[in-house]
C-alpha cells in the first residue's frame, strides 16, 4: 500500500469478529454483518449464518436530514404535490442504493417518518380549523395513492443466485 501512497486510518481500520453474528461494520453506507437463519434452525436445529447489509445508522440519519430539509413546517402552504414532486427523486435514488440488501425493516421506518412529516404539514395548514377526525384520513395511502409520494416499501430487489 505505501508502493501506492494509500495508508490505513487508525480511527476507521479495525478487525470485526462476523463469527457468530457478534458485531458487524459499516462500509460504504452499509451496515454489514452475518445473521443467523431463523427457517434453518427451526427445522434442523442447525446454526447457519448469512452475511446481510442494510444502511447504516449514519446513512439512515442523513436521508432522514435530507426529508426534515424537504419538509420544514414553513412549507404547509405550499402545493403538497411541489413538496412531494422535490422529495420521490431523493426517495428514488436513496432506495435505488440500498435495495438489494436486506433493508425492509429501515425503508419501512423510512416511509413512516415520510408520512409523519407530510401528515405534519397538512395539519399545520388546516391550523385551528382541523376538524376532528379530519387528520385520520392522511393515510399513507393518501400520500401514495392520491399525491404521487414513491414508498419504499416493496422496492427491495435481490440478485439471482449466482
Amino acid at each position: 500500500m505505501t508502493r501506492l501512497g494509500l495508508e490505513l486510518h487508525p480511527d476507521k481500520t479495525r478487525k470485526a469478529d462476523l463469527s457468530s453474528g457478534k458485531e458487524g461494520f459499516d462500509f460504504l453506507g452499509c451496515h454489514l454483518r452475518k445473521r443467523m437463519s431463523g427457517p434453518i434452525w427451526e427445522r434442523t436445529r442447525k446454526r447457519v449464518y448469512f452475511l446481510q447489509r442494510w444502511p447504516a445508522a449514519r446513512a439512515m440519519k442523513r436521508i432522514r436530514q435530507r426529508v426534515r430539509d424537504l419538509t420544514p413546517r414553513s412549507r404547509c402552504h405550499a402545493d403538497l404535490r411541489d413538496v412531494i414532486a422535490q422529495l420521490n427523486p431523493v426517495l428514488r435514488g436513496w432506495g435505488q442504493y440500498f435495495r438489494t440488501g436486506n433493508a425492509d425493516v429501515k425503508f419501512n421506518r423510512l416511509d413512516e417518518y415520510v408520512h409523519r412529516r407530510l401528515r405534519a404539514l397538512r395539519v399545520k395548514r388546516a391550523g385551528s380549523k382541523l376538524k376532528a377526525g379530519q387528520a385520520e384520513r392522511w393515510t399513507r395511502d393518501y400520500f401514495v395513492k392520491g399525491l404521487g409520494l414513491h414508498r419504499l416499501r416493496g422496492t427491495i430487489r435481490y440478485p439471482e443466485a449466482a
